[in-house]
């Protein structure tokens, strides 16, 4: 709840803010911007028509500030000097140096620098970058004398800056409303592509997007599935693993680990991280992140001996000379990594050896460098108390070997001289410039005013050749990405160098933009193949991967291919399902033609069964010769002789059916065979069913007045047999016509294996052919069954009854035996069941008969017995005989 606020105290309090007003209101008139206080940074700085801005982290660790707000913040330095980073430094005033002796460039035109350490750090680089914008006391208070607004035409038009993204995030985002370029040299997260939040910054150095790219294709390449990620607590690496790791995860890779490394961490913290390395089975580790950042962990990783990693570097970290101490070698040896496109600038070496100390203001970060490199004091500041030797200012550089006096191929360097050149072509097309060499009146317009927003116009649209390479910015302020590709070797002194095995262009066509030579590549270890980095290793040809539950997928279990599938390749994820009639080799690595089987003449079983049949055959013969021989003869007559050859001959047909069930089947073989069946079945049934009937009417005729026998003579057997069959042809016609069966190749079965049969296509339609044979064998045994004990001695009806149960049970047990036999079998069961049934009618039927015939010629005669029944027989064989 607001307390109350008395009416004596509302005067003064009105008063004051009146005063405030009035201040606000008079300073907006006056038309003036001033500082509120100096800055006491080191600062590089060179006067000029038109002064660049500069930021670069000459430090890499900047101090923990805390503000009480109470007082103004002090100043405090950075610790851990770059070498590197003051290359770029002195590159950038090289250029500037090299542009401003050019005549054809700027002519009449004088380019400053204002330079200051960005100790790559967000706070630091923040105001650094207010002050290049506000410019120092002596500009602010030109701008006072005059009549320039403040920002109208700022201190600096343009900045090159910074090294890290989380810096360069904070600066351009500050920058874009006032639309100050600001040209980055090695910033290179994605998140600065967004215009719409960085619509005044551009780089010469590529998006981590096109980097990315490169480096999950690197992985691809040497089949690395299974690896680690180590990054830091900035957006440089937050931007480049997730895009890194969702790109890997695409083409099937795993993350097996991710560490980030904090800003400032603990010794506790550096070997949880190392404690998580040595325990994971990832041989690969990407690591985002700068060089200094990675310090302090790669040493603990030596001081353990962790040597076995194969490390990739980001383009940060891959040429930077600060990881290339000897304590280092056995850990980073080997490193394989991105790089930026380098070059040889000329002159830049010479440039770089000529710098010496002064006690001069604007050689601050020369004797910083001067005393880091040499491990001296100057004394500039301290008077040479200090316990460090000082340093007589004549050391040789060129007996030094480190980052900064490297410049055999320059790639950070070379990002700094684009970006400085970029914006001397933009000012020579915005300030209309001409060349002294082509008229000397043709110089720039310097009484011309311009500001930031009106030099990015023209920076955006700058395009200039250095050293071969077209130099520009597209729509969203990025250059062609051009990387090469680094490997850490060890050279002849020990040392470190860094080979280029390849390149990698992010504008050529997919699949051509990776290119290596692997022959030249040192791996870590001093291993001459290419490390494996995989939580399974591929399966193996024949079988393909399952995923574990619970893992990523590069964790898998190899299982072996079903039945009819192949794998040809090693790290199978599917089987491939062989072709039709093509069946898995043994290793199930090929498709192999399947083996055609089926009941074949030349294979045993089917040179046995067609023995069988034409015995059978070769049986029946003989048997109708003997009955023909002796037809004359009572057995013969008493047993109906028409009907005994009728039933021979379809005996004969039965054996001779199963013939068309053997060899390779085709469409009328498919049909002939079951009508061949199913007829010569119903032809030999009804024969047996008319003897068992003629039996029995024959004992009926035997009664006074009884006339069955005459009703059912020769002429009405006849056709009751042709009415039988005719039932069955016009059944297997039927079927046959409308749905007929036919040659399949019938590849269910395991083995590899084709089966030729013919597939019923109604399997009703057969079942009804049995079904038609069993009704008229069931009529037979019962008729059978009724006359068994009846008194004749040539009386046939016990024998019919026992060979109708065998042929019940034959055909019984074939149904199961035939639904439940594979392959060519079950057409080998129903031809044994047809042979079964036949050979079993005929021997039962005919056997003991040719037994009396030939071997008891005494009881083939029309002498009966002597017992109570002698002249009733005798009255049967006579009506028999006459039957």
């Amino acid at each position: 709840m607001a307390s109350k606020i008395p009416v004596t105290k509302l005067v003064p309090l009105g008063l004051l803010l009146l005063l405030y007003f009035s201040v606000v209101c008079c300073n907006a008139l006056d038309n003036r911007c001033w500082t509120l206080g100096d800055f006491n940074s080191p600062v590089l700085e060179q006067d000029g028509d038109i002064v660049i801005g500069g930021l670069f982290p000459l430090h890499y660790i900047a101090p923990e500030t805390v503000h009480n707000y109470s007082e103004w913040p002090q100043h405090q330095e950075c610790s851990g000097f770059d070498f590197r980073a003051f290359r770029w430094v002195q590159t950038m005033v090289f250029a500037i140096e090299e542009i401003n002796s050019n005549s054809s460039l700027l002519p009449g035109v004088t380019l400053g620098y204002r330079i200051l350490d960005s100790c790559d750090h967000v706070h630091t680089s923040l105001r650094s970058t207010l002050f290049l914008v506000n410019g120092t006391s002596s500009q602010t208070q030109a701008n006072a004398a005059g009549s320039a607004k403040c920002l109208s035409t700022a201190p600096v038009p343009a900045i090159i800056g910074l090294a890290s993204s989380s810096p360069t995030r904070a600066v351009a985002q500050t920058l874009g409303p006032f639309g100050i370029p600001l040209i980055s040299y090695f910033a290179t997260c994605t998140c600065l592509t967004d215009k719409k939040e960085y619509p005044s910054f551009l780089r010469t150095v590529p998006s981590d997007v096109f980097q990315v790219q490169g480096l999950v294709q690197l992985v691809s390449h040497f089949g690395w599935r299974w690896v680690g990620t180590v990054g830091t607590d900035d957006d440089y690496s937050h931007y480049g693993i997730q895009a890194f790791t969702e790109q890997l995860e695409r083409l099937g890779g795993c993350i097996a680990f991710h560490h980030t490394i904090p800003k400032a961490p603990s010794q506790a913290q550096i070997h949880a991280i190392l404690n998580s390395l040595e325990g994971s089975t990832a041989q690969v580790i990407i690591a985002f992140a700068t060089e200094g950042q990675l310090l302090e962990l790669l040493v603990q990783a030596a001081h353990r001996n962790l040597t076995r990693f194969q490390w990739v570097a980001s383009e940060a970290w891959v040429t930077a000379k600060l990881l290339t101490i000897p304590e280092l070698h056995p850990v980073l040896a080997g490193t394989v990594g991105f790089a930026f496109r380098g070059t040889t600038i000329p002159g830049l070496g010479e440039f770089l050896l000529r710098v010496k100390p002064s006690p001069r203001k604007e050689s601050v970060f020369t004797n910083m460098f001067w005393e880091e490199l040499f491990g001296c004091t100057l004394g500039y500041e301290n008077g040479g108390d200090s316990e460090v030797p000082l340093c007589t200012g004549l050391e040789d550089l060129m007996e030094t070997e480190n980052s900064y006096t490297d410049v055999s191929r320059v790639r950070i360097s070379y990002n700094v001289y684009k970006a400085v050149y970029a914006i001397a072509h933009a000012l020579h097309q915005l300030l209309q410039c001409g060349s002294k060499e082509q008229s000397p009146d043709q110089v720039c317009e310097t009484e011309s005013k311009f500001s930031p927003w009106q030099l990015l116009h023209f920076l955006k649209n700058v395009h200039f050749t250095k050293f071969n390479e077209k130099v520009y910015f597209d729509n969203n302020g990025e250059p062609v990405p051009l990387y090469d590709i680094i490997n850490w070797q060890k050279n002849d002194r020990g040392t470190i160098r860094f080979q280029m095995v390849g390149t990698y262009d992010g504008s050529a066509p997919h699949g051509q933009q990776l290119k290596i030579d692997e022959g030249l590549i040192q791996w870590a270890g001093g291993h001459t193949e290419v490390p494996v980095s995989l939580c399974t290793p591929p399966c193996p040809p024949g079988t393909r991967q399952a995923t574990r539950p619970g893992q990523p997928v590069c964790c898998f279990d190899c299982l072996l291919c079903a039945e009819g599938e192949i794998s040809n390749i090693s790290g199978a994820t599917e089987c491939i399902k062989c072709p039709q009639y093509y069946w898995p080799n043994k290793e199930r690595v090929s498709c192999v033609a399947g083996v055609e089987e089926f009941l074949s003449y030349h294979e045993i079983m089917g040179i046995i069964l067609i023995s069988l049949s034409l015995f059978g055959v070769a049986v029946a013969t003989v048997i109708t010769v003997i009955f023909f021989l002796f037809r004359s003869t009572p057995i013969v007559k008493a047993n109906n002789s028409e009907m005994s050859f009728l039933l021979l001959l379809s005996l004969k047909l039965c054996f001779l059916c199963s013939l068309v069930f053997v060899g390779r089947p085709s469409p009328w073989t498919c049909r002939a065979r079951q009508a061949a069946f199913g007829i010569s079945f119903v032809l030999c049934i009804s024969c047996i069913l008319v003897k068992t009937i003629v039996v029995l009417l024959a004992f009926r005729s035997t009664m006074p007045g009884s006339i069955s026998l005459k009703l059912f003579g020769p002429p009405q057997q006849r056709v009751f047999i042709f009415c039988c069959t005719t039932g069955q042809v016009i059944l297997c016609a039927c079927w046959l016509a409308l749905a007929p069966p036919y040659p399949y190749k019938n590849t269910s079965y395991q083995g590899g294996k084709i089966v030729l049969e013919c597939k019923d296509v109604w399997p009703l339609g057969f079942y009804l052919v049995l079904g038609y044979i069993g009704l008229l064998s069931c009529m037979c045994f019962a008729l059978a069954f009724l006359g068994r004990k009846l008194p004749d001695t040539f009386n046939e009806a016990k024998l019919i009854t026992f060979s109708m149960l065998i042929f019940f049970a034959v055909w019984i047990s074939f149904i199961p035996a035939y639904n439940s036999s594979p392959g060519k079998y079950t057409v080998a069961v129903e031809i044994f069941a047809i042979l079964a049934s036949t050979f079993g009618l005929l021997f039962c039927i005919f056997v003991p008969k040719c037994y009396v015939i030939l071997l008891r010629p005494d009881l083939n005669t029309l002498l009966w017995p002597k017992n109570n029944n002698e002249t009733l027989r005798s009255k049967n064989t006579e009506n028999q005989t006459k039957a």
